[in-house]
């Protein structure tokens, strides 16, 4: 099977969702499945769920919290950089069918990873390797370089009305 290069992004709800949604589909076909998290480093629902499919579908956090309210300190830059080092080996070592670097695209916005990182990573995976990258602002030269490109956009979020995160649902 050849592996190919997904992007899910834009400012709507449902990237990480979608990218979940795809590793669940996956493993029904008897494939495995890695997620690498950057930034977040929080619990979110979906670890609980997630846990059932081990070890068909691993996740891994790299992050600290979330800083997107604040500049990203020296340490959320190291946790990044350790997370893209061990991704790099995961995708490289071809044990895993599709790996998922949900937030990857958050992580070269705020600069935590060089674009031209995820860039050669691109170039130089296996080609059975399936990549997904999610998160808002996706640069240009990952959009370049992917096969399929799939924007959320926010036509209408009840979050503008003042409702938080609610367990199960966004979080």
């Amino acid at each position: 099977m050849t592996g190919y290069v997904q992007v899910y992004t834009g400012d709507g709800k449902g990237k990480t969702t979608a990218a979940i949604g795809l590793a669940i589909r996956a493993v029904g076909a008897g494939r495995k499945v890695f997620i690498g998290q950057f930034v977040k480093g929080m619990y979110y629902s979906e670890l609980n769920a997630l846990q059932k499919f081990y070890p068909s579908i691993v996740v891994k956090q790299y992050g600290r919290g979330c800083f997107i309210n604040r500049t990203p300190t020296h340490e959320d830059i190291c946790a990044a950089g350790k997370g893209f080092n061990e991704i790099k080996e995961v995708i490289m070592s071809g044990e895993y069918d599709i790996v998922i670097l949900d937030e990857a695209n958050i992580a070269t916005y705020y600069n935590l990873i060089p674009v031209q990182d995820f860039v050669r990573l691109i170039e130089e995976k296996p080609e059975q390797v399936e990549l997904v990258f999610t998160g808002r602002r996706a640069c240009p030269e990952i959009l370049e370089r992917a096969d399929l490109v799939s924007e959320m956009k926010e036509i209408k979020h009840y979050y503008s009305k003042g409702v938080q995160a609610r367990e199960g649902i966004e979080k």
